[in-house]
């Protein structure tokens, strides 16, 4: 089977646009397929997956949706049916790459369909809305995002370069080979924030030493959020939760919360992980974001973009609450490990978040909810002192020989 590269974009405004990355793809030598996702005309019969096709798997018929003249159900409705067409392609074995382009509804469709497939297919999208945020439409997934400059809108000196090297780059990745897909080695998943490098690089050393890939995913939100993600799809055989930050930031809505399920995963699928509240000593906050009942809180300037807050007694014994809760369903063996001389680099002797009492609060809740069988091992060291990440490696180590 001759698998090509998806191209998804609304016929009904960008076919000129679609088809001329159609055509640079062909030239490259590839197979390409269209889908179209406008709805405000009948599908050219170039186009090999209709609107029609779109609109039913997305759970209505195209006629409703021209009728009801309702643009966001109709975009929400070609979004899913996008979704669901790519990923059964995809099922099928027939996809090698997908391209998208549009504006803010074309970027929805297009990185909706995305994000149904694995890590490491080739995925991009040309977007209007590729200057801002962009975590709405790339969520966990690896979506290469490239900024239009101009509104797409014809074919034009600057269109015509952009939407060539974008189908440039989806071909080169599909040209790609794939030979990393032959390491067999074991994954490990380990969280890492700033303040708990040093803790996290010895771990890392120290498994990678004993046969194990380690992937590391920076506990700002999106980082959390991936790390879940692969655990729930089975690539994950280990958990090192060194900096399980995001909770704080979930619990007084930081810039870095990974949402309502982080530290689900693991216990849920049943695998070895070893805990620590690396971090939980502060939450993000962009400078100009801070909730104004927090602004007489205890701060410190990260970088020009973050400011962090030092998390006080009370927050500290509802994130043990929340720690507790979510560890007791674990299915695997579960240890959590408490660094006595602080949580973070900014939480030690003479460091501007160094508050025991609070780390206390947050220890005692912890101790106090979980259930017995799952251990909390307190060590008198800082969780960026060497041993204490010799300690740990070590632990998850010991959990994986069973």
């Amino acid at each position: 089977m001759n698998r090509f590269i998806l191209i998804i974009g609304t016929f009904d405004t960008k076919a000129e646009e679609l088809n001329f990355i159609k055509e640079q793809i062909l030239a490259r030598g590839q197979n390409a397929r269209t889908l179209d996702a406008g709805v405000l005309q009948p599908s050219p019969d170039s186009v090999d997956i209709s609107n029609e096709k779109v609109a039913a798997a997305g759970g209505q018929p195209l006629h409703e949706l021209v009728s009801r003249r309702d643009r966001g159900n109709a975009v929400a409705v070609m979004a899913q049916g996008a979704a669901k067409v790519t990923r059964e392609l995809f099922d099928q074995g027939e996809i090698s790459g997908v391209i998208s382009l549009g504006g803010g509804s074309g970027t929805v469709i297009g990185t909706r369909a995305m994000r149904t497939l694995p890590v490491g297919i080739p995925k991009v999208m040309v977007s209007t809305m590729a200057s801002g945020n962009v975590r709405l439409y790339v969520g966990t997934s690896d979506i290469c995002m490239i900024h239009s400059v101009v509104d797409i809108s014809g074919l034009n000196r600057i269109t015509q370069k952009i939407l060539g090297n974008a189908a440039g780059a989806v071909c080169g990745m599909v040209e790609e080979k794939d030979d990393l897909s032959l390491d067999e080695r074991p994954l490990i998943a380990v969280s890492m924030f700033g303040v708990t490098t040093p803790c996290v690089t010895e771990a890392r050393k120290i498994l990678e030493e004993k046969g194990y890939e380690v992937l590391v995913f920076h506990a700002n939100g999106p980082g959390g959020m991936a790390m879940e993600q692969l655990i729930a799809e089975g690539h994950i055989q280990a958990v090192l939760d060194i900096s399980t930050t995001e909770l704080a930031d979930e619990l007084r809505g930081g810039k870095c919360s990974a949402g309502p399920n982080r530290l689900e995963k693991a216990g849920e699928m049943g695998i070895p992980q070893v805990v620590v509240p690396g971090a939980m000593d502060m939450v993000n906050y962009f400078p100009d974001a801070i909730p104004p009942q927090f602004r007489k809180r205890l701060f410190h300037v990260h970088n020009p973009a973050t400011t962090l807050m030092r998390t006080n007694e009370e927050e500290n014994r509802q994130l043990g609450e929340i720690m507790a809760r979510k560890l007791s369903r674990s299915k695997g063996p579960v240890v959590v490990y408490i660094p006595l001389r602080g949580f973070s680099a900014v939480d030690s002797p003479g460091q501007p978040f160094y508050f025991p009492e609070a780390n206390r609060a947050f220890i005692e809740a912890l101790k106090t909810n979980l259930p017995l069988q799952i251990p909390v091992i307190e060590k008198d060291m800082h969780i960026n002192d060497p041993s204490f990440a010799r300690t740990v490696a070590q632990a998850l180590l010991e959990f994986l020989k069973k």
